[in-house]
């Protein structure tokens, strides 16, 4: 069991080094996978925009809040969110502004957020249209805010502020993408490396000998044929061929 545990412990090493000599192929290849994951980014994906409308949800036509009432409002909040997800209201959005989406794609588009102990439900949408993403997050909120007074027979959510039209992208995210691209390229390049040193039964060392072929080793035979050697050989034996042609 020991004797397993070390030959694993040496496969991990070697393993390792393996993949150490290899570090700039590595590298070079995660470099090569994030600037085409960059550039696929930039030229192939469209920008998105996202543009947010605020509602205000109220227990009670009434200026006075008790802490019954902010309690309520906020489990308030969680149901208005799936209201507004619904369907009748989603759809009543696509007729109202001719969208050429259906309901389900309208839906992956818009998202909530309520921050913690408060009344307010931010409302968001995210479209390759700037202006387009204003003018869909304020229909929805309209839309969402009659349809919740209408079915829940409670005062209607105040709409306290409306979208605007963003200047600034919100995705694709090029840094993320291209550290995506990076970390891909990398395991992929180390996943080959692996396998090709795993499969890779070409006895190199002594030790190869005993573990491959299963015998002792008796004895080492060294190469000492080196360049001069070789040179000197070919040397002598040209000048020997030289001498019996003459």
């Amino acid at each position: 069991m020991e004797k397993k545990s070390f030959e694993d412990e040496i496969n991990l090493v070697w393993l390792f080094y393996a993949l150490l000599k290899r570090i700039w192929l590595i590298i070079i290849v995660a470099v090569i996978f994030a600037c085409g994951t960059a550039a696929y980014t930039f030229f192939r994906i469209q920008p998105t925009y996202t543009s947010t409308s605020t509602m205000l949800v109220l227990t009670k036509e009434t200026t006075l809040t008790s802490l019954a009432d902010l309690q309520l409002g906020s489990q308030l909040t969680k149901d208005y969110t799936v209201l507004i997800a619904s369907r009748p209201v989603l759809e009543e959005v696509i007729v109202n502004l001719d969208l050429d989406m259906n309901y389900k794609q309208l839906r992956q588009r818009v998202a909530f957020e309520n921050p913690e102990d408060t009344r307010i439900l931010m409302i968001s949408v995210t479209l390759n249209d700037a202006k387009m993403a204003k003018t869909v997050v304020d229909e929805l909120a309209v839309v969402a805010s009659e349809f919740i007074a209408d079915k829940m027979e409670v005062a209607p959510p105040k709409i306290i502020e409306e979208g605007e039209v963003s200047g600034t992208k919100t995705g694709p995210n090029m840094s993320k993408n291209a550290l995506i691209g990076f970390v891909a390229g990398a395991v992929l390049v180390c996943v080959i490396i692996v396998i090709m040193e795993l499969m890779d039964d070409s006895i190199q060392t002594e030790e190869d000998i005993e573990k491959y072929l299963e015998v002792p080793m008796l004895a080492l035979v060294p190469d000492k044929t080196n360049g001069k050697d070789k040179e000197k050989k070919s040397d002598r034996k040209g000048s020997k061929l030289w001498r019996t042609k003459v």
